[in-house]
């Protein structure tokens, strides 16, 4: 059975901001090795359409940002919104009912499978479907934006952290 991990990185006051901060290239180099061994990846609307810049190559890039992208685009993807009619490569959309599609994702997969968005995040939080919490905590304050927690606050026990970058500490949570 696989396990749902909602993971992002968080400001000390509790945000989720992908414009306001950015991960160094140790973070980012542990979120490729995330990225390659997740067996697929559950995304609200708005985080799909963030991510789908990995769909495009930028000849910017660099070997990690290369090795990311790769590994974004083998992996399965499920995207939960209302309004798409479709969506792009290796990626389909989840039907009306979330409850029912994420537990046949589970049962039918071992490994984990990435949750993105934190309004997603809240409707599985408050369905029982995620199994664990992990908050990558920057030394940043914003005083606004979308909180990591978007609804339900469940009880939680820490069960692992580490220092993932110079000033990053990896936090992670099951339900209690």
């Amino acid at each position: 059975m696989a396990k749902l991990v909602f993971a992002m990185n968080q400001s000390l006051d509790g945000y989720v901001d992908h414009m306001a901060f950015a991960p160094g290239p140790a973070l980012f180099r542990h979120f490729v090795a995330e990225a390659q061994r997740q067996v697929g990846s559950i995304y609200g609307r708005e985080m799909y359409d963030v991510m789908r810049y990995w769909d495009d190559e930028h000849p910017e890039w660099n070997v990690d940002e290369r090795a990311f992208a790769a590994a974004w685009r083998s992996q399965p993807k499920w995207v939960v919104s209302r309004t798409l009619q479709s969506v792009g490569p290796n990626a389909q959309l989840v039907g009306s009912d979330l409850e029912r599609a994420i537990r046949e994702l589970k049962d039918e997969r071992d490994g984990e499978i990435e949750v993105a968005g934190p309004t997603l995040a809240q409707s599985l939080t408050a369905l029982g479907l995620i199994d664990e919490y992990r908050i990558y905590l920057h030394p940043v304050v914003l005083g606004h934006g979308k909180p990591y927690f978007a609804g339900p606050r469940p009880r939680l026990g820490l069960v692992a952290h580490e220092r993932v970058d110079e000033d990053v500490m990896r936090l992670v949570y099951v339900p209690a």
